[in-house]
């Protein structure tokens, strides 16, 4: 969510669960056997579709889809149904038409983006995961669990529930201040690591990096319903 200068008066607060490893997020290792050659097959890819500095979009950096092949898809969503204990995945489409950038390669500079504190739609996604693509990005830019930080020092919530399906509605605006978020759980950054977690949490890249395609924050993203 981007940030403000000014702090909003009577910010809802949020219900609190700490991120437990196993219930609330799962971080599944050396995922994919050929791994170097998806991140190969990613680096020469022509088809990318451009975010902010670029052009003028609320997300940043570059994208393009699908990031795996069906065989590795596969792959990853039996480890998912395994650590989770799900029966079935899916990716869902609102009522609306509306969707979510499922199985998306995502590559993201240093000067390109901050952390931005958010939770992904409960109407579109129970689960949602990471996948790290670039051997050389430091630990430093995995991804973090954030919770409210409200005035005199309080520590607020990190969930949104029904009847809210995202940040923005459950705080009541898209727009808080940049001190709105603490950060509460770390997960560093690992080649080929997938981190895998409760969609409903606040979450955001814990930092980008790099200055080209081949040395910038390149991820795969995932959201399922289940």
């Amino acid at each position: 969510m981007p940030p403000q200068p000014r702090k909003a008066a009577g910010q809802p607060v949020l219900q609190y669960r700490k991120p437990t490893r196993e219930r609330d997020y799962w971080v599944l290792d050396d995922v994919l056997p050929n791994v170097d050659e998806v991140r190969a097959r990613c680096l020469a890819r022509k088809d990318w579709t451009e975010g902010y500095p670029h052009r003028p979009e609320t997300w940043p950096g570059l994208r393009a889809m699908p990031a795996l092949t069906p065989g590795e898809l596969m792959r990853v969503e039996a480890l998912v149904r395994n650590a989770t204990g799900a029966k079935k995945l899916w990716a869902e489409t609102s009522a609306g038409g509306a969707t979510v950038n499922h199985n998306c390669i995502q590559v993201v500079g240093k000067d390109e983006c901050e952390p931005r504190p958010h939770t992904d739609s409960r109407a579109l996604c129970r689960y949602a995961a990471v996948l790290y693509l670039n051997p050389d990005v430091p630990k430093d830019c995995g991804t973090s669990f954030y919770r409210q930080s409200l005035p005199g020092g309080v520590l607020g919530g990190n969930l949104v529930s029904a009847p809210h399906n995202n940040l923005a509605e459950a705080l009541g605006t898209r727009f808080v201040p940049a001190d709105s978020f603490t950060e509460d759980v770390r997960v560093p950054h690992r080649y080929n690591r997938l981190l895998l977690y409760s969609a409903n949490l606040i979450h955001t890249a814990t930092a980008y990096w790099g200055s080209t395609l081949t040395d910038k924050r390149m991820t795969a993203v995932f959201f399922w319903m289940a």
